[in-house]
């Protein structure tokens, strides 16, 4: 590893979880290793908003500058925090307010993202990885509900304006799950799916990567054999395709190497490996203690500085304050359109 200069820690490329609803001592001292970069939490470590708010609080005060942490909170059935937050409708919801008021619809998930990030900001929560720009194709039970539309113009207008939500609560977006999981029917989570269309049949998937202004980007895997052998987290022809082509100059996030889908690399070593060498600049270790053991002590990866920058971005600012007014008309808004 690259020398780092004495008294400073930058970010590393790692994203890890933490056991439960408290730091322990193990994870302190790994939250501290010079690869770790961030902290995702799951509903294991939520009890109830004040809990939370002590445990983000911890985390912040281990390092500068101060490890994001992260969630997946997008609404529906992905929504870790749920006693004392607003339950949020899945994004589908919004999909068919916009079939029958586009208008209506855009100004619902612009509250949508208003709450979500409010209620997370509340509490210490830096970024939640949202909005999902799959397009609902049909198979996909893994994406579902949580795609908003089957049209791409939809998914842009809609995404676009649940991100000036999170906005102006101070929180940055990240799209998943480029190049598009909709289409394919198996799971992630559970084998490697491979879409065989070709990238011109693959067009309109992606369309919200072309006119969105993203923050971060999350990779899927799943592996499109007309493009490239690999997964799109672990392909430098994708990910290029991202930089080069669409412009994108935030941060890329490896989907997590725990998956199934993951497998493709070989074991987390070779997982974390071939995903930062695909142009990936955070990786994510979910739910596999020893794995997370095994990165730390055995990858090497050389330092970049400008990786860490794009990760240190997208830290909020500090004293922030949630708009109350705004988040009330908001519950009210999403009250009604759940009526």
């Amino acid at each position: 590893m690259n020398s780092i200069p004495a008294g400073a820690r930058p970010l590393g490329p790692l994203m890890i979880d933490i056991v439960g609803l408290e730091l322990s001592e193990l994870d302190r001292e790994r939250l501290l290793h010079p690869l770790i970069g961030g902290v995702i939490l799951f509903a294991r470590n939520y009890r109830d908003t004040e809990q939370l708010t002590a445990l983000c609080a911890s985390i912040h005060a281990l390092r500068s500058p101060m490890l994001p942490i992260a969630i997946d909170h997008e609404g529906g059935r992905v929504q870790r925090c749920r006693t004392g937050f607003t339950h949020l409708p899945p994004m589908r919801r919004l999909g068919e307010l916009w079939d029958r008021d586009p208008v209506a619809a855009r100004a619902a998930a612009a509250d949508i993202g208003y709450l979500l990030a409010a209620e997370l900001r509340a509490c210490g929560v830096d970024l939640s990885f949202t909005p999902v720009l799959d397009l609902d194709w049909g198979p996909s039970g893994v994406i579902g509900d949580r795609a908003f539309h089957r049209d791409p113009a939809a998914v842009a207008a809609l995404a676009g304006a649940l991100i000036e939500g999170l906005r102006a609560a101070d929180m940055g977006c990240c799209g998943k799950h480029f190049p598009g999981h909709g289409w394919v029917a198996a799971d992630s989570h559970l084998t490697i799916p491979v879409d065989e269309r070709s990238l011109a049949d693959m067009a309109p998937d992606l369309e919200p990567y072309r006119h969105l202004k993203l923050d971060a980007v999350m990779p899927a895997h799943v592996i499109y054999p007309q493009v490239d052998a690999r997964p799109a987290g672990f392909s430098p022809v994708w990910l290029d395709m991202l930089r080069k082509e669409f412009k994108f100059d935030g941060v890329i996030f490896s989907d997590d190497l725990s998956m199934e889908g993951a497998s493709f690399a070989g074991d987390m070593v070779h997982r974390a490996e071939a995903a930062w060498n695909a142009g990936c600049d955070v990786l994510l270790v979910c739910n596999a203690p020893d794995a997370v053991a095994s990165v730390l002590t055995n990858w090497k990866p050389a330092h970049d500085p400008v990786r860490a920058a794009r990760l240190e971005r997208l830290l909020p600012a500090t004293g922030w304050r949630a708009d109350a007014p705004r988040c009330a008309a908001a519950k009210a808004a999403i009250t009604q359109m759940a009526a």
